[in-house]
């Protein structure tokens, strides 16, 4: 029997035995009762933040309890110090989520792997028309003055520059990546893309090798995906919409109070983009006017 089995049992009989007696039947000391009776206190002060922990430690598993704690501040309201975290971490057993070896690589990785060079179908292109190759990555967005951070991820299309569809979140996971698919698949039927066959490039993020990823966009929606091989330089053209996007909104950005505030500003910034911005490689027309005009011709 495990002590806190052995603790457990100790509680449910103690209204009926004395306290001595249940803990000289399981061989419980009396200052491994009071310990656990403390730590599940404890547990229960912070269970609000257990959930955030949660998180944090598994989308950063490299991080210390300082680190922890930084990105903690960041996401709850609620202040506590380094010390009241590695004590959470043990109370609730996620130092050993921190401490676990790399996962073996997924079905999607290992083929990313065998495929080489060919895994960034991009590359291998020597042309691209409309509406045949879409990027994507993350981005990180500081608002609230920069004391708060969110991530943006567009989905940009190559040839007219359209953004196609957009998320914002407080974390670069698969429901930010989806929501963001699931927009640009509305676009897609409002301007009567077929999007079936369509490559989406991005990097090896495990957002983008994970099951929710490659099994909505590869098995459900018929969609080749493309990855880069070489970090950033394989996207390039990704990397240039964040830098520009960034840059020209910028005092926007940091203005936002809230999340919502934040969301309401990308809103309005991707309308501007995809529609008056105007972009000296396609004629000096915004995205959607040259997507018009190639369509139309």
């Amino acid at each position: 029997m495990t002590t806190p089995q052995k603790v457990a049992l100790v509680a449910s009989v103690i209204q009926t035995y004395s306290l001595a007696a249940a803990l000289s039947a399981v061989e419980l000391s009396k200052a491994t009762w009071y310990y656990q009776q403390q730590r599940v206190g404890y547990a229960d002060k912070y269970a609000p933040l257990r959930p955030v922990v949660e998180e944090v430690v598994r989308q950063h598993p490299e991080y210390g309890i300082r680190r922890v704690t930084a990105e903690l501040h960041e996401r709850y309201p609620a202040v506590v110090n380094h010390k009241v975290v590695a004590r959470l971490l043990q109370v609730w057993e996620l130092a050993m989520v921190r401490s676990t070896h790399t996962p073996s690589p997924s079905p999607i990785q290992r083929t990313i792997a065998a495929a080489g060079e060919r895994a960034n179908l991009v590359a291998q292109l020597t042309e691209i028309g409309l509406f045949e190759v879409v990027y994507t990555d993350f981005t990180e967005l500081r608002y609230a003055g920069g004391e708060h951070k969110a991530y943006l991820m567009p989905l940009l299309e190559h040839a007219c520059k359209l953004v196609l569809g957009w998320a914002v979140g407080p974390a670069d996971n698969s429901d930010l990546a989806l929501t963001a698919w699931k927009h640009a698949k509305q676009a897609f039927r409002t301007y009567g893309i077929a999007y079936r066959g369509m490559i989406v490039h991005h990097d090896q993020d495990g957002v983008y090798t994970g099951y929710a990823w490659t099994s909505q966009l590869l098995l459900k929606d018929g969609v080749r995906l493309s990855y880069a091989l070489h970090g950033a330089k394989d996207n390039p053209e990704i990397e240039s919409f964040f830098s520009r996007f960034k840059a020209e909104n910028h005092s926007q950005l940091l203005e936002a109070a809230d999340m919502a505030e934040l969301c309401r500003v990308v809103a309005s910034r991707m309308c501007y983009y995809n529609g008056e911005r105007r972009h000296s490689s396609l004629e000096y027309l915004s995205p959607l006017a040259y997507m018009r005009k190639v369509c139309a011709t």
